[in-house]
């Protein structure tokens, strides 16, 4: 049996019990890592080991300040479209971003969602994809579908994951859902396993079990990279997961995406070697 799979059912059978409320409740901590190889990405002084790139100007070029440090804060304005990006490449880690959103928002989506993300995998030129951002596989944040997965790729089996869904609803999306049927998908998203039905991309929008807390406060977002497998935990919560992820190495971005966000903690751990 292959690695991943055994990886994905190792996770799927020793991590989640599913309650009556339907709600995930998992320890993030069962993933073993080497902590005494832990890197802050973030000095909380300034963007050393990142470049910026916006969107229609380039790389380090930002006029209007939309990626800013202060307070010991990485400040994202969401004013233009772009993103922050790793000098190096990574694999086989846990990313650990502390966020939240501010009371800001700009055209085109003043009146929509609270949309940002953290692209991972990022490979190629800066921009390759929609002249904005590196192609890569997305852990979105977005109000409402934080932790929804996006393939962010030039729509090749090079750029592709693999998950398992619930059965789909007429309109519905793809909902990732432990012991359901494979899809693989090379565009397109797995939406988190508790998104609300009647989602809808308007300011402040809020599922009945949206793990994601309210606006001004804290999140803690961890993505796991493991081989090819990537698993995703909310605030404690495993809220998604996929596997014959492609590629499965790369740059790590966070974006601007008319949204104001901070973000005060950038870490990656290694795996701990198996």
């Amino acid at each position: 049996m292959k690695r991943t799979l055994l990886v994905s059912i190792a996770l799927i059978s020793s991590m989640i019990i599913i309650e009556g409320c339907g709600t995930v409740k998992t320890n993030s901590s069962q993933v073993k890592t080497d902590q005494s190889k832990a890197i802050s990405l973030f000095n909380g002084k300034d963007l050393s080991g990142w470049y910026t790139f916006v969107k229609g100007r380039g790389t380090g070029i930002d006029p209007k300040k939309v990626f800013t440090v202060g307070d010991g804060l990485i400040k994202i304005s969401g004013e233009e479209y772009g993103c922050i990006t790793t000098n190096e490449e990574y694999s086989d880690y846990k990313l650990i971003v502390e966020f939240k959103w501010g009371p800001r928002t700009f055209a085109p989506r003043v009146d929509k969602a609270r949309d940002n993300g953290i692209l991972l995998h990022s490979t190629g030129e800066d921009g390759g994809y929609s002249g904005t951002w590196m192609y890569s596989i997305e852990c979105q944040i977005i109000e409402g579908g934080t932790g929804d997965f996006l393939v962010v790729g030039d729509g090749t089996d090079k750029f592709s994951l693999t998950s398992n869904v619930a059965p789909k609803k007429p309109g519905g999306g793809n909902v990732y859902m432990p012991g359901g049927q494979p899809l693989t998908i090379n565009k397109g998203r797995i939406d988190w396993f508790a998104r609300d039905p009647n989602w809808k991309d308007v300011l402040g929008f809020r599922g009945e079990k949206d793990v994601e807390k309210e606006v001004g406060k804290w999140n803690r977002i961890e993505c796991i990279a493991d081989g090819d497998n990537l698993t995703v935990y909310l605030n404690g919560v495993l809220v998604n997961q996929a596997y014959r992820v492609k590629p499965s190495r790369g740059k790590i971005q966070i974006q601007s995406e008319g949204a104001e966000m901070f973000v005060r903690k950038v870490e990656i751990v290694p795996l701990a070697a198996k």
